[in-house]
């Protein structure tokens, strides 16, 4: 027993003449790695549903503005509007990985219905190209804005609701110019509009670029939305645009930094899935513990002839050991296969969910595949039954011989 392969060898034949422990550890393990592979792709899912609603319903992957924009606009909004916007838009296009380039200007303002007033927060855009973008979007009434909609204005839902209007009427919005006077101009409802986000839809509302600038008193945009055509790319051009365009004036930020809510969201759900693995691990290791103890305890005279042939603590210690790794690696060889087969099964029919918190929308949720997930998962499940064995194996060892080989009559 002192060479590797004698103890492989060994253990492989012990794992096999103890069928139904066997079994049941393998069969534990399985299942803790089947259920830490569908907690993993479900709380993946929710993160990528949850970062793709920001980026197609309100930030793009990239927004370039003035540096200070974000802090200083509200108190001298001429300096930050960016006034060549065609050639920006241009140079921006011919990045690769870009998929468009979307033109905004920003204010706020009231809305009004002609009884009452609310503060909004007016979206001067592009129509066509912001349908475009917009898939997650959901038209609650109405339709989207067209480039022919000269004064045709699109809702959030909260601010239809608190002016009680809807597609058809008509509306007045107020905002304070360029050089600081009150304009005012009359738009028609086309439609309202819902994201995953009540407090957005609250307070927005979106206007043809050419209408708001008219309003203002300015030609040009604030704000270049980037839409990339994989998401993955996101960091990599960001830096690459920041320290192009950084020297010249703009600022390049993320959707992530945009939204705070979404970083939160990933740690609250990282931090759950972490105690998720713990309790899982807990779970397997108790439960293939008490298996691993009843066994090494039944073959306690087996161990004591071992020893008093002469074979060493140590060399019985590893035996216990190698049978405890291959009933792990086999167990999470199984519930990789099973659980990623129960990932796409489910992820083909999908998980109805109810609105997340600050939303009205409900959404369908899937089980996605994720390699690090699974890499975990698996990793976990081959480490369990190891951890469950050290205890009884250190044991086996320590019962003096006499009373070992006992056992056996």
């Amino acid at each position: 027993m002192n060479s590797l392969a004698s103890t492989l060898d060994l253990a492989l034949r012990n794992v096999r003449r103890q069928r139904g422990r066997s079994a049941f550890v393998v069969g534990a393990v399985a299942l803790g790695v089947t259920a830490l592979i569908l907690a993993g792709g479900f709380i993946k899912d929710t993160i990528v549903e949850l970062g793709d609603s920001i980026i197609y319903a309100q930030t793009g992957h990239l927004q370039l503005s003035r540096s200070g924009y974000r802090e200083a606009a509200s108190f001298d909004p001429e300096a930050y509007v960016i006034e060549d916007t065609e050639a920006l838009r241009g140079e921006l296009e011919a990045e690769q990985g870009v998929r468009q380039v979307l033109l905004r200007l920003y204010t706020a303002g009231l809305a009004g219905n002609g009884d009452s007033d609310w503060p909004v927060i007016i979206e001067g855009v592009e129509p066509e190209r912001e349908s475009a973008l917009g898939s997650y979007i959901n038209i609650a009434a109405g339709r989207r804005l067209a480039d022919s909609d000269d004064f045709g204005v699109l809702l959030g839902a909260g601010v239809a609701q608190a002016l009680e209007l809807e597609p058809g009427d008509w509306m007045d919005v107020v905002a304070t110019t360029v050089d600081g006077s009150m304009n005012s101009l009359e738009f028609e409802v086309v439609g309202t509009f819902q994201t995953f986000s009540k407090d957005y839809d609250a307070v927005a509302l979106r206007l043809p670029l050419a209408a708001v600038q008219e309003l203002l008193g300015v030609s040009g945009a604030n704000v270049a939305v980037v839409e990339l055509a994989d998401t993955a790319d996101t960091a990599a051009l960001a830096t690459a645009l920041g320290d192009r365009f950084g020297a010249r004036g703009f600022a390049v930020e993320r959707w992530e930094d945009l939204d705070p809510f979404y970083r939160q969201t990933v740690e609250l759900y990282q931090q759950q899935f972490g105690f998720l693995i713990a309790v899982i691990l807990l779970l397997v290791v108790l439960g293939v513990g008490t298996a691993m103890g009843m066994s090494i305890h039944e073959r306690a005279a087996e161990f004591g002839t071992l020893r008093a042939l002469g074979t060493r603590d140590e060399s019985i210690r590893k035996l216990i050991l190698v049978e405890s790794l291959i009933l792990g690696l086999v167990g999470a060889a199984l519930g990789l296969i099973l659980g990623n087969l129960l990932a796409l099964a489910i992820s083909a029919v999908g998980i109805p969910m109810p609105p997340p918190p600050n939303s009205d929308l409900g959404y369908l949720s899937l089980i996605r595949l994720s390699l690090p997930v699974s890499l975990l998962a698996f990793g976990v499940g081959a480490l369990a039954p190891l951890l469950a064995a050290v205890g009884p194996a250190r044991r086996s060892v320590k019962m003096p011989i006499v009373d070992a080989l006992q056992r056996g009559v």
